[in-house]
C-alpha cells in the first residue's frame, strides 16, 4: 500500500510558542496560515503540522498522492482503495471516504493504543 507523505499533526496550546520551539529544532514554515491557527513545518523530509484549537490529541497523517513537498505523485493508491483494503482486513474505519466518489477524500482509523491515523487525499 502506498500511503503517501507522512506527517504528524500536533494539537498545540499556543501556535507561536510551538512554532518558535520547532524552529529551534531546524524546522521552517512550509505551508499553513497563522491567522487560521495552523502551520505546516518542514525539516528535510520531516513534516509537522501545528494546529491550535482544531482537535484534541495528536494525529498521524498520511496524504496519498503527495510526496513530502506536497507535489503530486504519479502512481499512488487512492484513499478509497486503501480504505477498502483495511476494511477487508478487519480494521474499523471512522469517518469513511465515499467509495462512490473520486478525487479528494479521507478516513480515520484508530490503532490499538488509541492513536488516530488520518488518511487524507487532496487530489
Amino acid at each position: 500500500m502506498k500511503l503517501g507523505a507522512f506527517s504528524i499533526s500536533l494539537s498545540v496550546k499556543d501556535l507561536q510558542v510551538s512554532k518558535a520551539f520547532y524552529e529551534k529544532l531546524g524546522f521552517s514554515v512550509f505551508a499553513g496560515q497563522e491567522e487560521k491557527n495552523y502551520l505546516i513545518m518542514k525539516n528535510e523530509n520531516a513534516l509537522i503540522g501545528l494546529f491550535q484549537g482544531m482537535f484534541e490529541g495528536n494525529i498521524l497523517t498520511f496524504n496519498p498522492g503527495w510526496d513530502e513537498n506536497a507535489a503530486l505523485v504519479e502512481n499512488f493508491d487512492d484513499v478509497r482503495a486503501i480504505q477498502k483494503h483495511l476494511k477487508a482486513n478487519g480494521v474499523t474505519i471512522n469517518n469513511e471516504a465515499d467509495e462512490g466518489a473520486s478525487g479528494p477524500g479521507s478516513f480515520v482509523v484508530v490503532d490499538p493504543d488509541g492513536n488516530a491515523i488520518l488518511v487524507d487525499q487532496h487530489v
